[in-house]
C-alpha cells in the first residue's frame, strides 16, 4: 500500500535543498516577482483521496495549463472540426513561435501551443461576448475544481495584455489566413484572462480528475466529456503538453501533462489521480524545473507510468 503523503512529504524534504531551481518567467512582469523558493504538490485521487505538500494551498497563475480546459470546452461545442483549424502534432519549435504558421498557412501545430490556443480560444468565443466567455471558462474550472473561490488574477491579466505584443502577431497573421473568425483584440482578450486564472496545486489537481476518471467529475459525479474524447485530451498532453521537452518529459515522467510558465505542471495518472505541483523556476524550456523533477521522483516511486513500472 504506497503512503502517498510520506512519499510528498519526502519529496519536497529532498527538493528543499536543490539549488539550482530554474528562472522565473521575465517576460510577463507579474510573473517576473515570483519567489523561485516556493513549491507545492498535491495529489487527488479520483477516489476522494487528498495528498499535498509544501505551498499546496498557495495560488498561482496557471497559464497555459488553462489550455487543456478550453480545448475540453470547445471540443464539447464543436466537436473533432476542431481539428480542421488545429492540428495534432508536436510542434518542435517554442510556444510561441510564428515560423510554422507561414509555413502551414495559419494553422497551428497543436492547441497548446500559443497559436493553437488562440485558436481555441476564438472557438469558445462564437456566440458571445467577450466578458461573458471569460465568465463561461471561470465557471467551468470552479465546476471541475468543485471550488468557487477560484479567481482570475487581474494584475497577471493586465501585464499579459500590456506585453503581448507575440501574441497579437500570431494572432493577426492567423486572421490574414481566415483562421481567426473574431476581432483579435476580442480573442485575446479571453486568452489572456484564461492563462490568468489563479488555482492553487490542490484546487489544479482536483480540476484534472475527469481526465483520469473517463470523464466523469468524481467531486460532482457529474459526466463533463464522454471517454473516448479524455483519450484524445490525454494523447495531446502526453505528446505536446510541454512544448520541446514533451519528449524528453514522456521519456522521464511517461505521464500525460501540461506545463505553464507560471511554474505549475498538471498531470493525469488514467483510471487513479491528477497531480498538481507548482514551483516558479523554469528550465530552457519554459517548464518547471524542481516540478518535473518531482514527478520524476514521485513517478520513480509509485510506478505511475503509462509505459510500465
Amino acid at each position: 500500500m504506497l503512503d502517498l503523503q510520506s512519499l510528498l512529504n519526502d519529496i519536497s524534504q529532498t527538493l528543499s535543498n536543490e539549488v539550482d531551481r530554474g528562472k522565473v518567467a521575465n517576460y510577463i512582469p507579474e510573473l517576473a516577482k515570483q519567489d523561485n523558493r516556493h513549491f507545492g504538490m498535491a495529489i487527488a485521487t479520483i477516489d476522494g483521496q487528498l495528498f499535498s505538500t509544501g505551498d499546496a494551498f498557495e495560488a498561482f497563475s496557471i497559464q497555459s495549463i488553462s489550455k487543456v480546459f478550453t480545448l475540453t470546452m470547445a471540443l464539447g461545442k464543436i466537436g473533432d472540426k476542431l481539428w480542421e483549424r488545429v492540428g495534432r502534432e508536436p510542434s518542435g519549435t517554442a510556444f510561441n513561435s510564428i515560423v510554422q504558421l507561414e509555413h502551414e498557412k495559419g494553422v497551428p501545430r497543436n492547441p497548446f501551443i500559443n497559436a493553437g490556443a488562440i485558436v481555441v480560444s476564438d472557438i469558445v468565443l462564437a456566440g458571445h461576448q467577450p466578458k461573458e466567455t471569460i465568465a463561461e471558462i471561470l465557471c467551468f474550472v470552479r465546476c471541475l475544481a468543485n471550488d468557487d473561490s477560484i479567481l482570475i488574477d487581474q494584475d497577471v491579466a493586465q501585464s499579459e495584455t500590456d506585453t503581448g505584443f507575440r501574441n497579437a502577431a500570431l494572432a493577426n497573421y492567423m486572421r490574414a489566413f481566415g483562421n481567426l473568425h473574431h476581432p483579435v483584440d476580442e480573442t485575446l482578450g479571453v486568452y489572456f484572462h484564461q492563462c490568468s486564472i489563479a488555482m492553487t496545486c490542490v484546487q489544479l489537481a482536483r480540476s484534472g480528475l475527469y481526465l483520469a476518471n473517463g470523464g466523469v467529475n468524481p467531486l460532482i459525479a457529474s459526466t463533463v466529456v464522454p471517454r473516448h474524447r479524455v483519450r484524445r485530451i490525454n494523447a495531446i498532453m502526453m505528446t505536446c503538453g510541454h512544448y520541446d521537452g514533451s519528449g524528453e518529459f514522456a521519456f522521464s515522467v511517461g505521464l500525460p501533462g501540461k506545463s505553464g510558465v507560471g511554474g505549475g505542471i498538471l498531470v493525469i495518472v488514467p483510471d487513479k489521480a491528477a497531480i498538481a505541483v507548482w514551483s516558479p523556476g523554469l528550465d530552457p524550456n519554459g517548464n518547471s524545473k524542481l516540478g518535473t523533477m518531482a514527478l520524476e521522483m514521485l513517478v520513480a516511486k509509485t510506478g505511475w507510468n503509462v509505459f510500465g513500472a
